[in-house]
């Protein structure tokens, strides 16, 4: 099948602090369909779709802001503004350390999911590496899944190797049915992990990435792999070797020339 190729609007951060009009204008240029907002920089969500709206771009999911206990009648009311149906969570390496905090996140999220299913709501997460290691042979993200069977999954396919330890369309297979959504960051696969830091409330840890189809993962062999309900796949590099804006010129010519998703170019 075809899908649309989004950017996590989270890749041009640096930029976003300037000027984000200029940011949404920059991935419409590129050819971008849709956009994922990590921070709305200043405008209000009506500003923000309207503006994505003049600029022919879509909007199928926001990672701003992302759900907590203690602030779902806020997601609730940004998501409802934005039109969308769904929400995303995601946690921290200490969220996943061991076998009881694994059971304490998933007992938080059947908690949010079931109260944002009552609101209308989708709750899909987004993974990071740590969920992708292994507690006596078995992965942390399949223990979890097992305890919160009705969260989705937002699958990112570079995280999910956890630095090149597993295979990332055994991954995806592993998870199809849950997976709603699709992140791809390509780069080194087996690389030391930086120390994490959280940047604008969302976690940020320097990784050696380039332009999607330069780098190890198998892209392809990913996107043949993901269920058919993923309409959309979303390029997000943290950080790249190359310039950013470049990066992501080349990204959306890599995808979008293979075949492997489709722009508004």
């Amino acid at each position: 099948m075809t899908r649309d190729l989004a950017v996590q609007l989270y890749s041009l951060r640096q930029m976003a602090e300037k000027d984000f009009n200029a940011v949404l204008q920059t991935v419409a240029d590129i050819g971008f369909k849709a956009v994922e907002p990590a921070g709305f920089w200043g405008m209000s969500p009506e500003e923000f779709l309207k503006r994505i709206n003049d600029l022919g771009l879509k909007l199928y999911s926001s990672h701003s802001p992302w759900a907590r206990p203690d602030n779902l009648e806020e997601t609730i009311d940004i998501a409802g503004r934005l039109g969308l149906d769904r929400i995303v969570c995601g946690y921290g390496p200490e969220d996943f350390k061991d076998l009881d905090a694994i059971k304490r996140t998933a007992e938080t999220t059947s908690m949010m999911q079931e109260k944002l299913e009552k609101a209308g709501f989708m709750l899909f997460q987004h993974n990071h590496n740590w969920e992708f290691e292994r507690i006596d042979g078995r992965l942390k993200y399949e223990i979890y899944a097992e305890l919160c069977p009705k969260v989705k999954f937002q699958l990112d396919a570079f995280w999910s190797t956890n630095f090149g330890a597993e295979d990332p369309v055994e991954m995806m297979k592993l998870f199809s049915d849950r997976v709603v959504a699709l992140h791809m960051k390509d780069g080194i696969l087996h690389q030391g992990a930086e120390e994490l830091k959280i940047t604008n409330g969302i976690y940020d840890r320097k990784v050696d990435l380039l332009p999607l189809g330069e780098g190890d993962l198998p892209i392809p062999a990913i996107v043949a792999a993901t269920p058919d309900r993923v309409n959309n796949i979303v390029v997000e590099l943290d950080y790249c070797r190359v310039e950013m804006v470049e990066a992501l010129k080349r990204s959306y010519k890599y995808m979008t020339s293979t075949g492997l998703a489709v722009g508004n170019k």
